[in-house]
């Protein structure tokens, strides 16, 4: 991590603030992204990832910014936002 481009210095009047990579910014964006889906629909990540059929364990990693989620997921859960009833007729 020490040798990633710095999207964001962290503030040197703040203790508890730190260095935020590109990488980093990426993930975080991403993980508001699937979180603002899930919360639009009004489900909890279990109900969420069962429904969607995505691990729920996935689902936090992503959500928490520990992993980011394949461009193809991302696209899944974009589709999901847009016509939830017809995912889930897909794989019904």
């Amino acid at each position: 991590m020490k040798n990633e481009p710095i999207a964001l210095q962290a503030d040197p009047q703040d203790p508890e603030d730190f260095d935020v990579s590109v990488e980093g910014l990426d993930r975080g964006q991403k993980a508001r992204e699937i979180r603002r889906v899930r919360n639009r629909l009004g489900l909890s990540q279990p109900e969420f990832a069962r429904r969607f059929r995505v691990p729920v364990g996935t689902l936090r990693d992503w959500e928490q910014a520990r992993t980011a989620p394949p461009d193809f997921a991302l696209a899944y859960v974009r589709v999901i936002e847009r016509h939830p009833d017809m995912v889930l007729r897909a794989i019904g």
